[in-house]
């Protein structure tokens, strides 16, 4: 069996094109790696052609600082083919690798279909969920290069969604602050210049807006929208309804 060589990561957020992570989620990234969590990027293309941008190599940079920015401790690009992205099998057993070889404890993906926008995003939906249920899987050794199995705690699914305020369907949302790390956020949005030139700067603003509606709507200055599909369990319904009065 094959060891591990990599160091574990905490959570590992996927998205189609290099930018999805950092729009979906960016903020709370950053905030989980101030707070000493081991945080990763998965992008499953490369994102390329796009109008503005030279070709891969100069996307790849870009994605690489954001990342820096963010503060990520690993990014990865699995190469599948951008705007031809599908859920096929091969797919599915190169991302549940990437789970296996870092065994997060938290994966977090897309979450329904980004309408008027690339059906990459709903495709990558499909391959991540399926990439979680594959990395537990015993008695399919030969499909993940002898890779241990591995069983990802908990999975959550964010939207990309500038143009309206609906909420997609869930079981449950769930709001994480990010108050402190939205400038970080928006600088790492920024790194891609081929895909933000100065005629797109609304995209900026569109980009904080929401996250600051998302955020007044839990009381934060800013916040980033998941959503979850099981039940959110507390141990004390005190310290989570009213935290300044909970008894310690």
């Amino acid at each position: 069996m094959a060891e591990t060589q990599e160091p574990e990561l905490d959570l590992i957020a996927v998205g189609a094109h290099p930018d999805d992570v950092e729009i979906a989620c960016g903020g709370t990234l950053a905030r989980l790696v101030r707070k000493g969590y081991a945080v990763g990027i998965v992008d499953l293309t490369d994102g390329e052609p796009t109008p503005h941008s030279p070709g891969p190599d100069v996307r790849l940079e870009e994605a690489q600082r954001a990342g820096s920015v963010l503060g990520v401790a690993r990014r990865i690009n699995l190469n599948l083919p951008n705007r031809r992205l599908f859920d096929t099998f091969e797919a599915r057993v190169e991302l549940a690798k990437v789970f296996r070889r870092y065994r997060p404890k938290v994966v977090l993906g897309f979450g329904g279909k980004t309408v008027l926008a690339s059906p990459d995003h709903y495709q990558a939906m499909l391959i991540t969920d399926a990439a979680v249920f594959y990395s537990r899987l015993t008695k399919w050794d030969e499909h993940f290069d002898g890779l241990p199995t591995h069983t990802i705690s908990n999975q959550l699914s964010f939207p990309i969604a500038l143009h309206g305020l609906d909420l997609p369907e869930a079981s449950g949302y769930i709001i994480a602050d990010i108050g402190p790390t939205l400038d970080v956020k928006l600088e790492a949005i920024r790194c891609y210049q081929t895909q933000f030139p100065a005629s797109k700067a609304g995209i900026f603003r569109a980009v904080e807006t929401m996250n600051r509606y998302h955020g007044l709507t839990a009381g934060f200055e800013a916040g980033e929208l998941f959503m979850t599909y099981r039940s959110v369990g507390v141990d004390d319904l005190m310290r989570w309804a009213s935290p300044a009065h909970a008894r310690t």
